[in-house]
Order: structure tokens, then C-alpha cells, then sequence
């Protein structure tokens, strides 16, 4: 006999399987409509980190090129420290020689026993990506290629990135270099990062070393020896083919495993971006050179059509319930606390006032009942003032740990107070506790 609760069950058993199918998107926000058509991309407001935009950005891909934003870093700080200086020249080593004068990579020609200066090699790599002369740049620091990719892993490291692998100072496959890879390395290894990592690495290489927007947004230069002239591989500067109002670097970057990549950065009307694709795709779906410029554009487009960056607390802004901070063996009870400097955020159009203040004390700067012990400067930092976006943010900041926010400090100074007033304060607190204790007494008489 066919039981009767079969049809239900099979029903049941139906709509199980028929919900499980259904995938909910991972953000299912209204940016999702820009369908950045790349395995990974980011798009972020370049003064405070926060993410406008991103897909796939904590996987680590192929990053090509763009490596050489790291070279560039390290080169600035050798300079910075006087390792290196500009006008130093480097003799140009038989490996250098050998991977620049190869016509399947981006290069300039680099004589072997000829001596360049680190400006000259500088303006090739950042301009023209080329790859003989970033290894002499390598070089010149570390005095190898190997000691200098260990000095790249140690910088991002200390950079606080995530999900990145070097391998080589310039980004090419290292099967490229034809047997003089750095050692320690496989033919088949590659550099890696993800589009998060990247963009901190741009963020940090801009606000450390802004001057290298100075040679990045340079479209045409020559190089000594080299026939023609060195045209920017950045399409998107504002002369070039693809050109873009604002654009004025990063790094392009292209080969078989990371495919077409582009780290961009423009800044209109106050408001600078920066802008990560990895392997970008055409519309067909197969890579091609444009590729990376069209998908940076939908973003870009996007950022400077819908956000803005505005202050929305003043310096010396004053939050309501916490103005003050009780304040014990001081001259006085208590200390104003403001903000140090203004708080800027950036803000989608209409939506100015969906922010919230709320101001964090640190505790361990406070005793057990709360309060601060004087003495007490002037501009002490006790805390943070956050702005608290009240709707759906899906991204956050570039940093996971960063919010809107600005240092809370005292206002003015507190002196400590002599020993007599703290002699009378103790008295008066103590014949207050018995006026309270007696009169809590009488009435309870009554």
C-alpha cells in the first residue's frame, strides 16, 4: 500500500532542492550595476581609504607591470635615506643588457659597461615600464636582483599588505629572463597581489613620495640611444589615445598570466581616486589592451559623477554628551575635549546628512572610576571622533581596521591641584558623606 504522505514529502523535497539553487549575490548594493568585466577591481578615494567600489579584492592574482610601483618605492626611500642619489650613475651589468635589448619586452637599450644615471633608468621604468632598466635599478640598491626581491617582500610586510608574493623586481613571467631569474625563485613563479594590497601600495607610494605623479604623468620623453621616443604605456593620460580628464599615473601592466592590468589614479575637483583592474576583459570576454583602460573609465566615471569628499565636523568640534572628561587631583573637576582637526568624509550625492558622531575614550588612559589624572596638557590625545554612516556600507575602507575619524584632545590644560585644596576637597567630601549618611538616617525615622 502507497502511503498517502508521499505526494506531500516528494512537494516538500521539491522546494528544498529548488531553494538551494538559488544564490544570493555577495553584495547585492546598486554599484553592482557597474559590472566591471575583471577578475578583480577596486575603487577608492585616495585621502581617506574609503572603498567606492570592489570585486574580488582580496585575491591574490598576477599583477605584471604594476610590480613596479614596489621598485619605485624602495628607490624613493634609498634615495630619501641617501643610499642612492639621482645623478649616481650605474654601469650596467651583462644581465641587464641581456633582458633590455629583448624586442619581445617593453625596454629601452641599455649598453653593457655603460653607465646611466638612476634618473635616466627611473624615467624608463616608470614611463615606458621598461625591464632592463628596473633590474639596474635593483641592482644599484641591492647590488642583486635577489636581495633586492627580499627587500620588496620585507617593505610590503611592513607596509601592512596582505596576499602578495614577489618574485622578481620587474613582473615579468620569470621564464622570461631565460634561465637568471633571481635565485631562490622558479622559472614558474610569478609576482602576485591581490587588487586590495595594490591599491594600499599606490595609496602609500603617493602620500610618501607624491613627486612620482611628476614623471608618471609624463606622455612622451626621449632616452639616450634609444630610437624615437618613450610613449607612456598609461593611454589614459589626458593627451593620449584613451585620454582621461584628471588621470596622471600609475602603472599599466601585461602579460600571458596576469593578463591586462592598469593601476590608475585622477583627481578632479578636489576629489583623487585610485583605480585597480586585473586581467580586464573586452566585451567578447578575451583580454585586449583597451580593455583595462574601458573598465578603469566605468569606475572612475562612477566616483567622480556620485562622490565628493566634504567635512562634516569643523576642528575643535565639540560632540554632544561628550564634551567633557571628569578630571581627579586637578584644579578643576573636569576638561573639554574637541577635535583636533576637521573630520572629512566622502559622501555620495544626497546623502549629507547620514552620519552620526560618536566619540571613543581610550580606557587606559582613564582610572578605574573613569576619570583622567592631572596634570594635563593641552592637545592630549585621549580617543577618536567617528562619523557613523547610518545606511548599507558593503566595503568598507581600504585598511579593514580604518574608519571615518579624527583625534579627540583635551582642550586646554589642567594644572594639579596644591596640596591644600586637596586637603579641603577631602574634608568637604567627607562631611558631605555624613550629612548624606545622617540625613538618609532621620528619614528614616519618618
Amino acid at each position: 500500500m502507497i502511503s498517502k504522505k508521499i505526494p506531500f514529502l516528494a512537494l516538500f523535497m521539491s522546494l528544498v532542492i529548488f531553494t538551494s539553487i538559488i544564490t544570493v549575490p555577495e553584495r547585492t548594493s546598486a554599484e553592482d550595476a557597474l559590472n566591471v568585466n575583471a577578475d578583480a577591481a577596486i575603487l577608492v578615494e585616495a585621502s581617506t581609504g574609503k572603498i567606492l567600489y570592489a570585486k574580488n579584492e582580496d585575491t591574490a592574482l598576477g599583477i605584471a607591470s604594476m610590480s613596479k610601483m614596489m621598485t619605485e618605492y624602495l628607490m624613493f626611500e634609498a634615495i630619501k635615506n641617501k643610499q642612492i642619489s639621482w645623478e649616481q650613475e650605474q654601469t650596467i651589468s651583462d644581465y641587464v643588457h641581456q633582458v633590455s635589448v629583448d624586442t619581445n619586452l617593453s625596454n629601452v637599450p641599455l649598453e653593457a659597461g655603460k653607465k646611466y644615471s638612476i634618473r635616466q633608468l627611473y624615467e624608463a621604468m616608470a614611463i615606458y615600464s621598461a625591464n632592463g632598466a628596473t633590474i639596474a635599478i635593483a641592482e644599484a640598491i641591492a647590488g642583486s636582483e635577489k636581495k633586492f626581491v627580499d627587500m620588496m617582500n620585507k617593505k610590503a610586510e611592513e607596509l601592512g599588505l596582505e596576499n602578495y608574493k614577489f618574485v622578481n623586481s620587474t613582473g615579468l613571467n620569470n621564464k622570461d629572463l631565460k634561465g637568471k631569474h633571481p635565485e631562490g625563485t622558479g622559472p614558474e613563479d610569478e609576482n602576485i597581489m591581490s587588487a586590495r594590497a595594490m591599491a594600499k601600495l599606490a595609496s602609500r607610494l603617493m602620500n610618501d613620495y607624491p613627486e612620482v605623479l611628476e614623471t608618471t604623468s609624463v606622455p612622451v620623453k626621449e632616452f639616450p640611444g634609444m630610437p624615437g621616443k618613450m610613449k607612456n604605456w598609461n593611454w589614459m593620460l589626458p593627451s593620449l589615445i584613451y585620454g582621461y580628464e584628471g588621470v596622471d599615473g600609475l602603472k599599466t601592466g601585461t602579460t600571458d598570466f596576469a593578463g591586462y592590468c592598469f593601476t590608475g589614479t585622477a583627481k578632479r575637483d578636489g576629489l583623487r581616486v585610485i583605480t585597480v583592474v586585473m586581467n580586464a576583459k573586452g566585451k567578447n570576454g578575451q583580454g585586449e589592451y583597451k580593455s583595462r583602460f574601458d573598465e578603469t573609465k566605468k569606475m572612475m566615471d562612477y566616483a567622480f559623477t556620485n562622490f565628493s569628499v566634504k567635512e562634516i565636523y569643523p576642528e575643535g568640534y565639540q560632540a554632544k554628551g561628550n564634551k567633557t572628561v571628569p578630571v581627579v587631583n586637578g584644579k578643576e573637576k573636569s576638561v573639554a575635549i574637541q577635535s583636533k582637526s576637521p573630520l572629512q568624509v566622502v559622501v555620495k550625492n544626497g546623502e549629507d546628512k547620514m552620519y552620526k558622531p560618536q566619540v571613543k575614550i581610550d580606557k587606559k588612559k582613564l582610572d578605574k572610576e573613569g576619570k583622567l589624572a592631572a596634570p594635563i596638557k593641552k592637545g592630549d590625545k585621549l580617543g577618536v571622533l567617528e562619523a557613523v554612516y547610518q545606511g548599507e556600507d558593503p566595503y568598507g575602507y581600504l585598511s579593514k581596521s580604518k574608519s571615518a575619524s579624527v583625534d579627540m584632545v583635551t582642550a586646554e590644560k589642567v594644572e594639579k591641584a596644591n596640596w591644600f585644596v586637596l586637603m579641603m576637597r577631602g574634608i568637604g567630601s567627607f562631611f558631605g558623606d555624613v550629612w548624606d549618611s545622617a540625613a538618609k538616617t532621620v528619614k528614616g525615622w519618618f
